[in-house]
């Protein structure tokens, strides 16, 4: 299986610039079985107010943007995942998306907002949902969502295999610095796709990546500049979850005494 990130700056409300810039990276990525794009990757970030970001947001049944990806998956029999930015009915969500040759095949909504994203998007009320594409498992995960470790803990518990990470990361090194631990702390691959550019006062940090489950890092791009790598891994070595021969990740786990997850703080 082959597996790519593309790592470009869409444009602040304004698809059709976006897909412009978008669609020499698809085909650089031709060989890929799965593509990960950024964060909000139809809409752009950095909104002005409310009314813009809604404005670029688009229904995740009645999307140019998601018809655009399709006719890229039916050509090229592959699967994609984007940031998405949703709209439903009055309530926009900081969504991914899960695309395939014949239409979408699933999403999931940003549960943890960062910043400024609180006065424009809702909390994400589809949970942790994990899909199955034949080749592997995939959840998704986006942007600030890496910095809690019960997200890729569920996401490993519910059969992921590649947990994919659509991102508009501004805490420079951070999140890069944590993917490689959550792969291998959960023995998964994981496929983070950042963007780059500058939007406002806000500067993206690039520097997407492919981690395999031992977190050895089989991808990276650079801090600047748009970038795409395909990658051939085998994901069943997911599936091994051995840590040594007498260690499982998943069995050896005592959720008993994990109550306080759960729990609210006091």
């Amino acid at each position: 299986m082959h597996i790519a990130y593309i790592q470009f700056a869409p444009a602040l409300a304004d698809l059709e610039a976006t897909l412009e810039r978008l669609r020499p990276f698809l085909e650089k990525c031709a060989n890929a079985d799965l593509i990960v794009l950024p964060e909000l990757c139809n809409s752009g970030y950095n909104f002005s107010s409310r009314k813009q970001a809604a404005a670029a947001a688009e229904p995740y049944r009645r999307s140019r943007f998601i018809d655009v990806l399709v006719e890229h998956c039916r050509q090229r029999d592959c699967r994609v995942v984007s940031g998405f930015n949703e709209r439903d009915g009055d309530t926009l969500f900081n969504a991914a998306v899960l695309i395939g040759p014949d239409g979408p095949l699933g999403r999931y909504r940003k549960l943890h907002l960062f910043k400024d994203e609180k006065d424009i998007f809702a909390p994400g009320d589809l949970g942790l949902p994990v899909f199955d594409v034949g080749m592997a498992k995939i959840g998704m995960l986006v942007c600030f969502d890496w910095i809690f470790p019960e997200t890729w803990r569920v996401l490993t518990l519910r059969g992921a295999e590649i947990i994919c990470h659509a991102a508009n990361l501004v805490l420079p090194g951070m999140a890069q610095r944590a993917v490689p631990v959550q792969a291998m702390m959960n023995r998964v691959f994981v496929v983070t796709a950042n963007r780059v550019g500058a939007e406002g006062r806000l500067t993206f940090t690039g520097a997407s990546l492919i981690v395999d489950p031992l977190g050895e890092v089989l991808a990276a791009a650079p801090q600047e500049g748009p970038h795409a790598a395909v990658v051939e891994i085998n994901p069943l070595r997911a599936r091994d979850k051995m840590v040594t021969p007498r260690n499982h990740l998943i069995s050896d786990r005592r959720p008993a005494e994990y109550a306080a997850l759960v729990k609210s703080p006091e």
